[in-house]
């Protein structure tokens, strides 16, 4: 169970990867669906380059013993460009820009916030109403069922047509 959360949220970091290699996923998805910014007249372009994380300022020991959250600061390379000629002395920027930190994961699997270690506990979520299925038996037969799922969390009952 440790490794699926380790991997899950290394995937999501992209980290072990090269900025010009990363897989549309995860943080990195998240900053291609939402660049490039422009302003209502469409003059200046503010477009993502690539982002990275810097060190924890603290251990998880420290954050622990000090009531912080184990974080790393999250900055972006981000590109300011005009599209306007008219504002041929306007030169473009690419800079670094911190956006925040965002909570580390530990090598255990676990999150430090405000100091109390937390484990993400993932929980599945089905939606209410009935739902039909079909399967094929070994013998040929085709097996119908129908899964009905509650509104309330009492439970589920399925029911199936039994082979004749």
């Amino acid at each position: 169970m440790l490794d699926i959360q380790l991997a899950s949220f290394s995937e999501f970091l992209q980290l072990e990867t090269t900025p010009d290699k990363r897989n549309n996923e995860g943080l990195f998805r998240v900053f291609k669906e939402n660049f490039p910014i422009t302003d209502t007249r469409n003059i200046f372009v503010l477009e993502f380059l690539d982002y990275f994380l810097d060190p924890p300022r603290y251990t998880i020991d420290e954050c622990i013993d000090r009531g912080l959250t184990y974080s790393v600061p999250l900055k972006a390379k981000l590109r300011l460009s005009c599209n306007d000629e008219e504002h041929i002395d306007f030169e473009t920027i690419v800079q670094d820009v911190f956006l925040g930190n965002i909570p580390y994961m530990t090598p255990r699997g676990t999150f430090v916030i405000n100091g109390a270690e937390r484990v993400v506990v993932s929980q599945l979520h089905r939606s209410p109403g009935v739902f039909f299925g079909q399967s094929t038996h070994p013998n040929g037969t085709k097996i119908y069922s129908a899964r009905v799922i509650p509104f309330k969390v009492h439970g589920w009952s399925l029911r199936q047509i039994s082979i004749m």
